[in-house]
């Protein structure tokens, strides 16, 4: 099994499992690391006190929060003692229709695991029962001196523990976009329509391996150009935004374009 980042008991009602949590993405991103031009040499960072220029061992690095009276230092065993005490259990606060869970209040995705066989049964009683009823567990626990609110839900033969922002993290997007946001489009009834089409005629089913980061692909092969010392291709250009007197043209263009590809 994956590495664990966490461990503890998941509890509903007077229920309670062990289980052990695993990162359920991992990333692909090609890494660079910092060099200087016409040397080669890496460039690291370091921690340095500001005032002297001298480097500052790791020990000896607290957390500080400024005020009007200076900093306000406090120590790491500090943070801890202070963490909330379910810091080693999973607690399930109730059980929410999916429906009802914004997808931006969504983080990110964990599988859990039964952290012992003899746990088997329950594990798959709990992931059993939400997917009969299409419910969500809504539960908080407590990682790396953080906590974590989060909604439960069977998926494909398994738990999966989706992080969820809290209330307060996520932006009032009329506050934020203001004056941005218009109201309604003003479009013509046949403009609408025409763009029903098209929405219509680019339906799909959604199918995960379809898709693939060619961005990474794209910078892979320019790290491969360029160790053979061979030219690479500029990307194509973005296209031009549409003007609205020409909204009409393109839309209907689009569903044509479109249709002529499925005849």
């Amino acid at each position: 099994m994956a590495h664990a980042v966490w461990g503890g008991a998941l509890t509903f009602g007077l229920v309670s499992v062990p289980v052990q949590l695993v990162a359920a993405v991992e990333s692909h991103t090609i890494r660079f690391h910092q060099v200087q031009r016409g040397t080669g040499d890496r460039v690291r960072h370091k921690r340095v006190n500001e005032r002297t220029g001298e480097e500052v061992p790791f020990a000896d690095v607290v957390k500080g929060y400024p005020t009007e009276a200076g900093w306000v230092i406090v120590e790491p065993k500090e943070l801890e003692d202070i963490a909330p005490g379910r810091s080693r259990s999973l607690e399930i606060i109730g059980f929410v229709d999916l429906a009802q869970v914004d997808p931006v209040y969504l983080g990110g995705t964990y599988y859990l695991a039964p952290d012992g066989a003899e746990y088997r049964k329950v594990y798959a009683l709990l992931r059993e029962a939400l997917e009969t009823t299409n419910r969500a567990g809504i539960a908080t626990f407590v990682m790396r001196n953080r906590q974590y609110l989060a909604a439960l839900k069977a998926e494909k033969h398994v738990l999966a523990l989706h992080v969820l922002h809290w209330a307060d993290e996520v932006r009032d997007p009329h506050r934020e976009l203001g004056a941005s946001l218009p109201d309604r489009s003003g479009a013509t009834a046949q403009e609408l329509g025409t763009a029903v089409q098209l929405i219509e005629a680019m339906a799909i089913d959604w199918q995960p391996l379809d898709y693939k980061d060619t961005y990474q692909e794209t910078v892979r092969a320019l790290i491969d150009a360029k160790q053979a010392h061979e030219t690479v291709e500029k990307a194509v250009p973005a296209p031009r935004s549409t003007a609205l007197a020409d909204l009409m043209d393109a839309l209907q263009a689009s569903v044509e374009a479109r249709r002529s590809r499925t005849d």
